[in-house]
């Protein structure tokens, strides 16, 4: 079944190259396509296209669709082309021609741009459940490690003394700019592009206000050339907020690589959370933080890949789009998968609180040394030039390992109540329940009027 079928039959190799991998992403949109169709109907009974009668028996068997989605039981057949067409195609066999009515004053493209904003808006929110998941990992970690001392390093070189409280608060603070990246992502998502139908509007007097507050979005994409133009677009918006999330896993992984190594052992896994060598019985490696490193570097890529399908094309659709779900769909996964093992192994992960006994670390307090001369009435330049002299001929002496930071933000005063302050001011920010109390009232089973 075809929606645009006009009685010939396409050729089967160039079918099978244009629908590529669509319809596996389609069972994806499976849901949100039935809630947009309970959407649309609602609206259509408004503008008298259709009828009280019609409404009700469409409603409760989108509902009855909707259910079986939710429960596993979908699928798109083998002779039908798309969601959009299965899930028409399920009506018709239940209650008969009405249910071809659903298509009045919607286009296949209309469709799938709303689709795909429906399981972005969703997807956001998984996203932000398991970032404040990790975020709260991390702010309990930096509390309970805050005055465990760790080397600080700058071109590799250990610099200055710094601690596992401070290491683990800096990337839990990168999460919040993470999630106001995503959040004003989240924004462009929030707009209704239902009534754009191919890119040109309808004749019918479509009410896109009605849809707009019946699924919850913030407003509506006006105009409808831009409503299509936005795929694509929303697409790479979403994906770089996404690829932040990423790069700060990827750093954070990329340490842990590191301090987990035996030539710092700032750390350690259990043994449980690691692999082996199949021919060096010592070996017990990080793997999971490297894929979560290399996961990361593969969303980054992901905003350049859709640029670049999308650089060359001009206003109106092109099937070049379609390209863009099969990188851009499974990325939310694979960002989750990267939060849900990140926020699991890092609860598990063992600080050695004896780190700077090691000689090596003998000139991490250099710049302690050179403060104190200054508080004793030497000129910083002074100061600087005494000691590093005394290190170039031997001469320096270790002081006590011990740092009196106090400033906002350092060693001493880790500020973690105001980054979680920022936290909740960006989580309130996204205003989840004003979307999730509209569906829900959309997919409440319907009560004919008498």
């Amino acid at each position: 079944m075809k929606l645009w079928t006009k009685g010939f039959e396409v050729s089967k190799e160039i079918e099978k190259f244009t629908v590529g991998k669509d319809r596996e992403m389609d069972v994806l949109m499976a849901e949100f396509d039935v809630i947009g169709s309970l959407a649309h109907i609602k609206m259509l009974s408004t503008i008298n296209l259709l009828t009280e009668d019609e409404l009700h028996l469409l409603s409760s068997e989108l509902l009855n669709i909707l259910d079986e989605i939710r429960d596993g039981n979908f699928e798109i057949e083998a002779n039908v082309e798309d969601v959009h067409s299965q899930v028409e195609l399920m009506l018709t066999r239940r209650v008969g021609d009405v249910g071809k009515k659903i298509h009045s004053g919607r286009s296949r493209n209309d469709q799938v741009l709303l689709d795909l904003k429906l399981f972005i808006r969703s997807r956001i929110e998984a996203t932000v459940e398991n970032t404040k998941a990790l975020f709260d990992s991390l702010i309990s970690l930096s509390e309970k490690h805050k005055d465990v001392m760790m080397p600080g390093y700058t071109h590799y070189q250990v610099a200055m003394p710094s601690s596992f409280g401070l290491w683990f608060g800096a990337y839990a603070e990168s999460l919040v700019d993470d999630l106001i990246q995503l959040q004003a992502a989240f924004v462009v998502a929030n707009k209704n592009p239902l009534g754009s139908a191919a890119g040109y509007g309808s004749s019918f007097p479509l009410n896109r206000s009605l849809t707009t507050e019946l699924l919850g979005f913030e407003t509506l994409n006006y105009n409808v050339v831009y409503a299509q133009m936005g795929r694509g677009k929303t697409e790479r918006v979403v994906a770089q907020a996404l690829a932040s999330i990423g790069s700060t896993l990827g750093k954070m992984a990329q340490d842990i690589c590191l301090f987990t190594n035996q030539n710092y052992g700032f750390m350690q896994l259990p043994d449980e959370l690691t692999t082996g060598s199949s021919i060096m019985p010592h070996k017990k490696n990080p793997d999971v933080f490297e894929l979560v490193r290399a996961k990361a570097n593969k969303l980054s890529a992901l905003a350049n890949e859709i640029t670049l399908i999308t650089a060359n094309l001009s206003s109106g659709y092109h099937r070049d789009l379609q390209l863009i779900k099969e990188s851009f769909m499974p990325a939310f996964d694979d960002l989750l998968d990267c939060l849900r093992i990140t926020c699991y192994a890092i609860d598990q992960i063992k600080v050695n609180a004896g780190i700077l006994k090691d000689e090596r670390y003998q000139f991490l307090f250099s710049v302690e040394t050179v403060n104190q001369l200054v508080l004793e009435g030497a000129s910083f330049r002074d100061a600087y030039r005494i000691v590093g002299e005394q290190i170039q001929h031997g001469k320096y002496q270790t002081g006590a390992q011990a740092v009196a930071y106090t400033h906002e933000g350092s060693i001493g005063n880790l500020c973690n109540n105001f980054i979680k302050e920022e936290m909740d001011k960006v989580l309130e920010s996204f205003g989840f329940n004003k979307v999730n109390s509209a569906l829900k009232t959309l997919c409440k089973p319907v009560e004919k009027t008498v």
